[in-house]
């Protein structure tokens, strides 16, 4: 660094020079050398020109790191803590799923908070893997054209959900979700219940041959509070039993907002203490 030429002790021989090519090929040194100190970054460059052994480098480095990963699931029995109150979506539930699924709700809501001050202060509890391990798929998803859905259970009334389905502008005017009025004129029908909830069961969601055989009777009754639901609810704890959407029959309407309205309703967060040994 050159010494500061007000200074009364500064000498011009002391500052560094900086020899041109020209200069250079008078003295027989032309400078190209590259100082010591940037030895690491010549190695560097030449890994990096050399396909074979970047190639060789970048799978040692993804093999190290997926044997890190992989390897301990070998010897865990279960990597999903189990939490008490969670249970198979009921019929009309696993109904309102796949029709929330079938018009890509997923795309613009996501249903996992994470473990965040600013989520969980906006959404509630952090999200479990337990209140998705009986999803195929799964709806976590990565982006939020609107808000995150996984405690959306109980935080509006039928009547709101009715409205913001039917023309979401009426209720939250800045929204740009499209209007699924048509679900309310779509009727839902039980006959084909029993097969969607025996296929749930073939890739391992837990459901027992009496809520097989009880499923078209359990779609029915959950829209019915006048009906005989105490059975349904032995069979899944929680169900909400009510008219959904306010109208005669059962719609596609009345199960996607029962679905809605179950959502982060299943686990009690006020008694709920994580098992810090997993």
């Amino acid at each position: 660094m050159a010494k500061n030429p007000q200074n009364p002790d500064y000498d011009p021989a002391d500052d560094p020079k900086v020899v041109t090519a020209s200069e250079g090929l008078k003295t027989g040194a032309i400078p190209n050398e590259l100082p010591p100190e940037t030895q690491t970054i010549t190695f560097h460059q030449r890994f990096e020109r050399n396909a074979t052994l970047l190639l060789v480098g970048a799978l040692a480095v993804v093999s190290i790191g997926g044997v890190v990963e992989i390897a301990p699931l070998f010897w865990l029995e279960n990597t999903i803590e189990e939490v008490e109150g969670m249970r198979p979506y009921s019929p009309l539930e696993l109904a309102g799923r796949d029709i929330y699924v079938r018009e890509g709700c997923y795309v613009c809501h996501s249903q996992m908070i994470r473990p965040m001050r600013d989520e969980t202060e906006r959404y509630g509890h952090y999200s479990l893997a337990a209140e998705s391990m009986y999803d195929h798929p799964f709806q976590w998803g990565s982006k939020r054209t609107g808000p995150d859905l996984a405690r959306v259970g109980g935080r509006y009334s039928d009547e709101w959900h009715v409205d913001h389905l039917k023309d979401p502008q009426s209720v939250v005017p800045e929204s740009v979700m499209p209007k699924y009025a048509f679900l309310m004129d779509q009727p839902l029908s039980s006959a084909d219940i029993t097969d969607l909830v025996a296929t749930h069961r073939l890739v391992g969601v837990p459901y027992t041959d009496d809520m097989v055989a009880s499923a078209s009777a359990d779609f029915r009754v959950q829209v019915d509070p006048f009906g005989a639901y105490d059975e349904m609810l032995e069979r899944y704890p929680g169900a909400q039993v009510r008219n959904f959407d306010g109208a005669p029959g059962i719609s596609e309407m009345d199960a996607l907002i029962a679905y809605l309205q179950m959502l982060g309703t299943l686990v009690d967060f006020s008694t709920f203490v994580p098992d810090a040994s997993r």
